[in-house]
């Protein structure tokens, strides 16, 4: 099956990095197809009696990795002309879902971190939250 709107989750991981390339591969099979490539920043936040706190530092980290996260997807997509670089700050799993919602993909491919179950229960897992949760397929690459 050949998609024409596929979205890519990516943090700038290992698992990540595979995941881009594998939706590339898809891509270049079908000429018409879009590739959305988002990365979603959670930052930091503290709650101060009724007042909401966000480091400075963090900010500015922020928008200095995702300056260098941006180059990369961009390098290493340059050979594609029809893709779209999406940065989103918030809860990871919900910014992905919605953000493919919004533009109508009809395939998320996501990298896998390869959590073992003790640690998927601890720390959740954002591919596992993405299989529960997408209303379209979804590729998981380890």
């Amino acid at each position: 099956m050949l998609y024409s709107k596929i979205l890519v989750a990516y943090d700038g991981s290992q698992t990540a990095e595979k995941a881009l390339d594998s939706a590339l591969k898809l891509a270049k099979l079908n000429h018409y197809s879009k590739v959305d490539v988002i990365h979603v920043f959670n930052l930091p936040t503290y709650f101060v009696d009724t007042a909401v706190f966000i480091p400075p530092a963090a900010v500015e980290n922020k928008a200095q990795y995702t300056e260098q996260i941006t180059e990369k997807i961009k390098t290493v997509a340059a050979d594609l002309t029809n893709i779209h670089i999406e940065v989103r700050s918030g809860a990871i799993t919900k910014e992905i879902l919605n953000y493919a919602e919004e533009t109508g993909a009809d395939l998320l491919v996501v990298g896998s971190r390869g959590l073992n179950a003790i640690g998927e229960f601890v720390l959740g897992s954002v591919s596992h939250n993405i299989v529960q949760h997408a209303k379209i397929p979804v590729l998981v690459i380890k």
